[in-house]
Protein backbone atom coordinates (compact mmCIF):
# COMPACT_ATOMS: atom_id res chain seq x y z
CA UNK A 1 0.00 0.00 0.00
CA UNK A 2 1.37 3.54 -1.19
CA UNK A 3 -0.14 5.63 1.28
CA UNK A 4 -1.90 9.11 0.88
CA UNK A 5 1.35 10.88 0.72
CA UNK A 6 3.28 8.68 -1.94
CA UNK A 7 3.48 10.73 -5.03
CA UNK A 8 1.22 7.66 -7.11
CA UNK A 9 -1.43 8.83 -4.23
CA UNK A 10 -1.24 12.23 -5.03
CA UNK A 11 -1.31 12.24 -8.91
CA UNK A 12 -4.47 10.12 -8.53
CA UNK A 13 -5.92 12.96 -6.52
CA UNK A 14 -4.92 15.67 -8.73
CA UNK A 15 -6.76 13.57 -11.37
CA UNK A 16 -9.97 13.32 -9.35
CA UNK A 17 -9.37 17.32 -8.57
CA UNK A 18 -9.46 17.49 -12.31
CA UNK A 19 -12.60 15.37 -12.62
CA UNK A 20 -14.54 17.39 -10.55
CA UNK A 21 -13.26 20.70 -11.89
CA UNK A 22 -14.40 19.70 -15.53
CA UNK A 23 -18.32 18.43 -14.17
CA UNK A 24 -18.23 22.04 -12.36
CA UNK A 25 -18.35 20.87 -8.92
CA UNK A 26 -15.21 23.22 -7.88
CA UNK A 27 -16.39 22.96 -3.83
CA UNK A 28 -15.53 19.39 -4.03
CA UNK A 29 -12.09 20.52 -6.40
CA UNK A 30 -11.03 22.87 -3.90
CA UNK A 31 -11.57 20.57 -0.33
CA UNK A 32 -9.08 18.05 -2.16
CA UNK A 33 -6.94 20.55 -3.42
CA UNK A 34 -6.05 22.27 0.16
CA UNK A 35 -5.76 18.49 1.21
CA UNK A 36 -3.40 17.86 -1.75
CA UNK A 37 -1.69 21.03 -1.04
CA UNK A 38 -1.07 20.21 3.01
CA UNK A 39 0.78 17.19 1.70
CA UNK A 40 2.80 18.91 -1.36
CA UNK A 41 4.34 21.01 0.79
CA UNK A 42 5.45 18.23 3.26
CA UNK A 43 7.68 16.94 0.13
CA UNK A 44 8.73 20.44 -0.31
CA UNK A 45 7.75 23.93 -1.91
CA UNK A 46 10.05 23.49 -4.79
CA UNK A 47 8.62 19.91 -5.69
CA UNK A 48 6.76 20.17 -9.18
CA UNK A 49 3.59 18.67 -7.88
CA UNK A 50 3.09 21.39 -5.37
CA UNK A 51 3.56 24.30 -8.03
CA UNK A 52 1.21 22.03 -9.76
CA UNK A 53 -1.32 21.61 -6.68
CA UNK A 54 -1.20 25.35 -6.54
CA UNK A 55 -1.85 26.20 -10.26
CA UNK A 56 -4.64 24.53 -9.90
CA UNK A 57 -6.03 25.65 -7.02
CA UNK A 58 -5.81 29.08 -8.70
CA UNK A 59 -7.70 27.99 -11.46
CA UNK A 60 -10.70 26.54 -9.80
CA UNK A 61 -10.76 30.09 -7.60
CA UNK A 62 -11.17 31.84 -10.85
CA UNK A 63 -13.96 29.21 -11.95
CA UNK A 64 -15.68 30.57 -8.21
CA UNK A 65 -14.99 34.16 -9.50
CA UNK A 66 -12.43 34.47 -6.48
CA UNK A 67 -10.17 36.44 -8.95
CA UNK A 68 -8.29 38.75 -6.46
CA UNK A 69 -7.37 35.05 -4.30
CA UNK A 70 -6.33 33.45 -8.05
CA UNK A 71 -4.21 36.50 -8.60
CA UNK A 72 -2.27 36.00 -5.19
CA UNK A 73 -1.93 32.19 -5.39
CA UNK A 74 -0.72 32.59 -9.69
CA UNK A 75 2.04 35.76 -8.27
CA UNK A 76 3.06 33.00 -5.83
CA UNK A 77 3.42 30.55 -8.10
CA UNK A 78 5.37 32.75 -10.58
CA UNK A 79 7.94 34.29 -7.71
CA UNK A 80 8.50 30.44 -6.73
CA UNK A 81 9.55 29.15 -10.11
CA UNK A 82 11.42 32.40 -11.00
CA UNK A 83 13.54 31.02 -7.93
CA UNK A 84 14.90 27.73 -10.45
Amino acid sequence: MLGPEHQDSLCSINNLITTFMHQGQCEEAEKLLVQVMGMAKEIGNEHPRTFNGMHNLASVYLEQKRCQEALDLGFQVMTMRRGF
